[in-house]
C-alpha cells in the first residue's frame, strides 16, 4: 500500500488548489494521512479528490475539524498500526510529544506535523515521520510531503519542491 503524508497545510478558505507539485506526487496513492493545523475544511474536499484521506485536527484548526477528525488516532493498514497526532504542545519536542502520546500503543509508525520540519527516524521500535509541510515552509529551504510504502516492511521517502503554486 502506498501512503501520502501530509500536514501543516495552513490553506486558507480563499485558495481553491493545492499545489500542483503535491498533487502529482500524490497520483496513484492507495490513502492520504493528514496529521493536522488543515486551517480551513474545504481543504478536506480538495485532499479526498486525490485519495481517500484518514486525519487529525491540530492546534489552528476550528471545531468543525476537530469535530470530524479528532485529536488523536490509531489507523490500522493490514498488518501496520499507525499512530496519527499532530504533536503540539508544552515542553519537550514535537517528535518527543509524539512518540508519548503512543508510548502505551506501540503503533508501528507514529506520523505527526506541528514543527513543519521534515523528520524521519526510528525511534524505540516506531517509525517517527514528520512530512514537513506543502504550503509553509517557514525556515526550511524547500516545502515537503512524504510518501510510506507498505508490504513485508515499511518504507518511507520525503519529497521537496520549491513552489507551492
Amino acid at each position: 500500500m502506498r501512503i501520502g503524508v501530509i500536514s501543516d497545510t495552513h490553506l486558507s478558505a480563499s485558495v481553491q488548489k493545492l499545489p500542483d507539485a503535491l498533487v502529482a506526487g500524490l497520483q496513484g496513492v492507495d490513502l492520504i494521512l493528514h496529521a493536522g493545523d488543515w486551517v480551513s475544511e474545504h481543504v478536506v474536499e480538495l485532499v479526498e479528490q486525490i485519495a481517500p484521506c484518514e486525519a487529525v485536527a491540530g492546534n489552528n484548526d476550528g471545531h468543525a475539524i476537530i469535530e470530524r477528525f479528532g485529536l488523536k488516532k490509531i489507523v490500522n493498514v493490514g498488518k501496520f498500526r499507525i499512530g496519527l497526532i499532530h504533536g503540539d504542545g508544552f515542553r519537550k519536542t514535537t517528535e518527543e510529544r509524539a512518540r508519548e502520546a503512543f508510548r502505551d500503543e506501540q503503533p508501528d509508525i507514529v506520523i505527526f506535523g506541528h514543527s513543519h520540519i521534515p523528520f524521519k527516524q526510528t525511534i524505540q521500535g516506531m517509525l517517527m515521520f514528520n512530512p514537513g509541510s506543502p504550503t509553509d515552509k517557514r525556515r526550511q529551504p524547500q516545502y515537503s510531503y512524504g510518501i510510506i510504502e507498505l508490504g513485508d516492511s515499511i518504507q518511507s521517502e520525503h519529497y521537496y519542491y520549491d513552489s507551492k503554486i
